[in-house]
């Protein structure tokens, strides 16, 4: 069975983030197993240099590393990368699962993810040319994952 890892940096601090995720996590748990790894967001100053964020991402990038299974198909959601359509995505997972028991999707923090990271990952996914709160790209990267897998699997989810 395809195991989901979800990476996230920082937490979702009010319930109705927390309400969705738990939903879409308790759907896509039809589908594959879900595993999701919150770690801590680095403290910064209200306005940081870019060293001191330089410095932060790389403290986050090397407690990510530790949660980065060697096997798995390594997706960072990011700015730079890819957009494609939900069918495109399903695709692509699809393709995939085929070869790799586990998924590993990166969130980072609200400054982003490590370039370390980037480089470690086999994909960049973007959702959008739009920047978002990265609580909401949590939401939205679930979201996503559910209609991947009804696609996949043929249901009407996906109209």
């Amino acid at each position: 069975m395809l195991t989901l890892r979800i990476i996230t940096v920082g937490t979702l601090k009010e319930g109705y983030w927390r309400d969705a995720v738990a939903e879409y996590k308790k759907r896509l748990s039809g589908f594959c197993r879900v595993e999701e790894i919150n770690l801590k967001e680095s403290k910064l100053p209200e306005d940081p240099s870019p060293a001191q964020i330089a410095s932060a991402l790389e403290a986050e990038g090397e407690a990510m590393k530790e949660h980065l299974p060697p096997r798995a198909y390594k997706i960072a959601l990011c700015v730079e990368g890819k957009q494609f359509s939900s069918e495109q995505l399903a695709a692509r997972i699809d393709e995939v699962s085929a070869r790799a028991s586990e998924i590993c999707l990166v969130i980072g923090s609200s400054h982003g993810i490590s370039p370390n990271i980037k480089q470690m990952c086999d994909m960049k996914l973007s959702f959008s040319a739009l920047t978002f709160p990265h609580q909401l790209a949590r939401v939205v990267l679930y979201e996503a994952l559910y209609r991947c897998m009804n696609i996949i699997k043929g249901t009407k989810y996906h109209k």
